[in-house]
């Protein structure tokens, strides 16, 4: 498998050498590649980064592997690395893995030398390439998209994190035979980052909003017209925070929090989930009680709506609420949804009974500012 060198896409793979002992450290020490690469040694030294350079990579390649130094073609100095590991020649799948050092990134690096890799790779013959990251790992899972692999589902507990933990790794692949070029993403980013009318601002829900989203999903008005019904865990609204951004890039939910513009303070959260083989999305949204009654929620419904017809293509979106929560019925009509019907015994009960759900629905050219 192991090429003495490749060179594609700005990038040049070689050997390791004892002259790149500085870089290897700066690295594998850096708190976010310490953060999410498994089996580091911590803390990483020069020692660490000799034995690597002069057993490990060599041993990772002999074992049918491949391990790389990602340098600069200018000046030859690294810029990270990157290798293959867990080869299963009987399946001709191996798994692809990188980091890049602190001072080289933002550059482009990691998906160079990936795509530079995975070429070589299935030209040698390997058909699948697997390439794990933290549900959280934002960044790797954006150099996956640009590189083409595509989303496969979540390895439930498959890392293993310093102290012993086993978070969820986002599964991504590539096959020898994929169309070239980035994965084609569902869900677009927003422009600049949020959403606003000038009143309220979405952005991307984060990890850090799970104290705020926790308050919000377990006040009693919330509570009564929550699916499934009851008040959420902690560690359940946590892990909505945790994989949030992992949702909208494979395409499954664009979830946002509510913002006043003025003042920054969190005021609800709204989602788009999106239904990409019928072409359309649901909303939901919900407000802090000394938010409701400004329009704020109507407001959130629009930019959303605007943005799922302008920017993801859309044709059609909708949203269901209790027959009896008319302030819910009464923004979705303010916001021009017309009422399609009464589903009956839709939603599970607090009690163990079920529960009737009206629908609205909305057409590109409906909405009403």
């Amino acid at each position: 498998m192991t090429a003495e060198s490749i060179e594609a896409h700005g990038v040049w793979l070689r050997p390791y050498r004892l002259d790149d002992l500085a870089d290897v450290v700066a690295g594998c020490a850096d708190p976010v590649t310490q953060r999410f690469l498994d089996g580091l040694p911590r803390p990483y030294t020069e020692a660490d980064a000799r034995r690597w350079i002069t057993e490990g990579a060599p041993a990772l390649a002999a074992s049918g592997g491949a391990a790389y130094a990602v340098a600069d073609p200018a000046t030859d100095r690294l810029l990270g690395s990157v290798g293959l590991s867990n080869p299963l020649p009987q399946r001709r799948q191996a798994e692809i893995g990188y980091w890049v050092r602190p001072g080289a990134r933002g550059r482009g690096v990691a998906t160079a030398a990936t795509r530079a890799l995975a070429e070589h790779a299935f030209a040698d013959g390997i058909d699948r390439l697997e390439l794990l990251t933290r549900l959280e790992n934002v960044a790797s899972q954006r150099v996956a998209v640009a590189a083409g692999f595509r989303p496969e589902g979540v390895r439930r507990r498959g890392g293993l994190a310093p102290g012993g933990s086993r978070p969820d790794l986002a599964v991504w692949a590539r096959l020898a035979d994929d169309p070239p070029g980035p994965y084609p993403r569902p869900l677009p980013d927003l422009p600049e980052g949020r959403l606003t009318d000038g009143v309220i601002v979405l952005r991307r829900l984060e990890p850090e909003d799970t104290d705020e989203m926790y308050r919000l999903n377990t006040s009693p008005g919330v509570v009564s017209s929550r699916v499934p019904p009851g008040p959420p865990t902690r560690e359940e609204i946590a892990g909505r925070g945790l994989g949030a951004a992992h949702q909208w890039l494979v395409g499954t939910v664009a979830a946002m929090t509510i913002l006043d513009a003025a003042s920054g303070t969190v005021a609800g959260s709204c989602m788009l989930l999106h239904d990409q083989r019928a072409g359309q999305g649901m909303l939901g949204y919900s407000l802090f009680p000394q938010w409701r009654g400004r329009g704020y929620a109507t407001r959130a419904v629009r930019l959303l709506a605007r943005w799922g017809f302008a920017q993801v293509g859309l044709a059609r979106v909708w949203a269901g609420t209790l027959p009896e929560n008319l302030a819910s019925r009464r923004v979705l009509e303010r916001a021009g949804f017309q009422y399609e019907g009464l589903l009956r015994s839709l939603l599970p009960g607090v009690e163990g009974d079920r529960r009737d759900s009206t629908v609205y629905g909305l057409l590109p050219g409906e909405l009403v500012d």
